[in-house]
């Protein structure tokens, strides 16, 4: 696996790291380098020859805070003799991190994955009010949904929403599911499909801002997502789908919409709620939930980020007093 060493002015290089390991999780052959008040060029050059040599590819990607600063004057240096696998890119933000990360899955060459990055590092700066967006940034994406509304009955390619990913996270669309979760299922739109969240107009505002680049995000009531399930207009839609509750899920499923597994994310703790690991509580409720939606056919998929090793539920739940 490419290797990637974050350097940086200070300790922002370690604090990115960390930020993008919360998102994607842990993460091999990557190492943080800082430059400190009391170090110098050397200091730096150093840890970079030490992170280097403890990387087990020889393919190398160099993520730097600053065009010309130290830091990136110092793996200039290194890159000088290994300019056939190296590569450096400066300019780091999250963005960016994210998509090295996962780009890490499906190349194994570090000027591949530093030409994959760039785009997505720039798309990642936005700014409020969208009038002060230049306009030259604002770019269309590639959408194999039809562009604008269809005729009731219409049937387009074989009629049926892909539902790619149905995820209960009490958080919704948050970093993990706007990066990790959308990289790895490619979904042409994510739809909260919640009540609650569908009569806040708050709540709807800054889900849909929060969606990726080139990925629709709607916030629809339960019903509505019933009804699509049935409408041939969807044919072409790729769809991760989030619930706030197990109930809204079971909602759903019960509607006739065709769910085969659930992937469980997080469920935020509240009174009267059992914790049944550091990420997930239940009150019982939840449980009679989750058992009902068994009864219907369905599996569950316990994890974070796509990364991480997938589990069953029904042993956590073992943990309450409301499973036997």
């Amino acid at each position: 696996m490419v290797g990637i060493i974050l350097a940086s002015h200070g300790e922002f290089a370690e604090g990115i790291l960390q930020s993008g390991q919360m998102i994607v999780g842990e993460q091999q052959n990557v190492k943080a380098v800082t430059l400190m008040p009391s170090e110098g060029p050397d200091d730096i050059r150093r840890k970079m020859e030490e992170a280097i040599a403890s990387f087990d590819s020889d393919e190398v990607l160099f993520l730097v805070d600053l065009w010309g600063g130290t830091p990136f004057n110092q793996a200039n240096t290194l890159f000088e003799d290994h300019k056939d696998k190296w590569a450096i890119v400066a300019g780091l933000n999250l963005g960016m991190l994210i998509e090295a990360f996962t780009g890490r899955f499906g190349m194994d060459k570090a000027q591949d994955i530093a030409k994959a990055i760039i785009e997505p590092g720039k798309d990642s700066v936005k700014v409020r009010p969208e009038s002060l967006q230049p306009e030259e940034a604002e770019k269309e994406t590639k959408n194999e949904e039809p562009s604008k509304p269809l005729p009731k009955g219409t049937v387009v390619g074989d009629g049926k929403i892909d539902i790619r990913l149905a995820r209960i996270d009490s958080r919704l669309l948050h970093g993990q599911v706007a990066t990790a979760w959308s990289k790895d299922v490619q979904p042409t739109r994510i739809i909260v499909v919640s009540d609650e969240v569908a009569k806040d107009d708050l709540r709807k505002s800054l889900i849909t801002q929060a969606s990726p680049p080139g990925i629709k995000a709607n916030v629809i009531p339960i019903d509505k997502m019933i009804e699509i399930s049935k409408d041939p207009r969807f044919g072409k839609t790729s769809a991760l789908l989030l619930f706030e509750t197990p109930q809204d899920a079971l909602r759903v499923i019960k509607g006739g919409v065709d769910i085969e597994e659930v992937n469980v994310g997080s469920m935020a703790h509240s009174e009267g709620k059992v914790m049944i690991n550091n990420v997930l509580s239940v009150d019982k409720d939840d449980v009679d939930a989750y058992r009902e939606m068994q009864d219907h056919g369905v599996t569950f998929d316990v994890r974070k980020v796509p990364s991480d090793q997938s589990k069953d539920i029904w042993p956590l739940l073992k943990k309450t007093k409301y499973v036997d």
